[in-house]
């Protein structure tokens, strides 16, 4: 025989499904309304949580993302924080599983690469600003130093970017004849020093413009101009050159 339903559980039935029907109902409602927000008034409008849940509408697509993107933000301090920190960190936030934290690095790397193509085939000292946005978003998150040369040529294009040497969290060995031997290479009549500082303070130590002088002391008889050596925090940057330590 058909096996008969109770009315009670008919009802039961009947309030999950309302229940389900309304979780639906609110994050749709909530997700056009931030989407209608960002075209309306642009990004410039939105905190940085906002932005976030934005990207993570596509990343999370059956789950209330805000209290992530809060979790998120809390946690690490600003939207390009978020992006920055490292994987097995993000990957404590409660809802952010691999495939979740790997879509996030995506988004970095986008970004990076267009800041980095910003750069290419114009003069790297005319478009300081695009030069400084471009090595925050490639080393002010890094858990590790990193010691970074841009190789330029006469009319100072950029030639080549590249990681010399990563380091610990506080200190990255210099090699001088290794940064002279390599612009030698590229046949760069320019080099820009760049290098981050990971507890976030961009000061330079009396080391970091010791080392700058003695490669500028090599490179000077070889042809090649030392512009600048550039250290970067998570919140701003310092040029030895614009504080006269070189």
């Amino acid at each position: 025989m058909p096996k008969q339903t109770s009315k009670s559980t008919k009802k039961n039935n009947t309030a999950k499904n309302n229940t389900a029907g309304k979780t639906k109902q609110h994050y749709h409602g909530h997700r056009a309304r931030l989407r209608e927000r960002f075209i309306n008034n642009g990004p410039e409008a939105m905190a940085d949580y906002e932005l976030l849940e934005l990207v993570l509408f596509r990343i999370l697509p059956r789950r209330d993302t805000k209290p992530v993107a809060k979790d998120l933000i809390d946690r690490f301090g600003s939207f390009s924080e978020v992006l920055g920190a490292p994987s097995h960190l993000l990957s404590e936030i409660d809802g952010l599983g691999p495939m979740a934290v790997t879509d996030l690095k995506v988004l970095l790397a986008v970004a990076q690469r267009f800041t980095r193509d910003e750069l290419r085939d114009r003069p790297v000292l005319a478009s300081w600003n695009k030069l400084i946005e471009y090595c925050h978003s490639q080393m002010a998150f890094e858990e590790k130093e990193q010691f970074r040369i841009l190789f330029l040529d006469k009319m100072n294009m950029l030639i080549a970017d590249e990681v010399q040497q990563v380091g610990t969290v506080d200190h990255t060995p210099v090699y001088t004849r290794e940064v002279i031997r390599r612009s030698l290479e590229l046949s760069a009549t320019a080099i820009i020093l760049v290098h981050n500082h990971p507890s976030g303070d961009p000061s330079p130590s009396s080391a970091d413009v010791r080392m700058t002088k003695a490669i500028i002391d090599v490179a000077k008889p070889l042809g090649i101009t030392i512009h600048d050596h550039v250290i970067i925090g998570k919140s701003g940057h310092v040029s030895l050159r614009a504080r006269k330590l070189i």
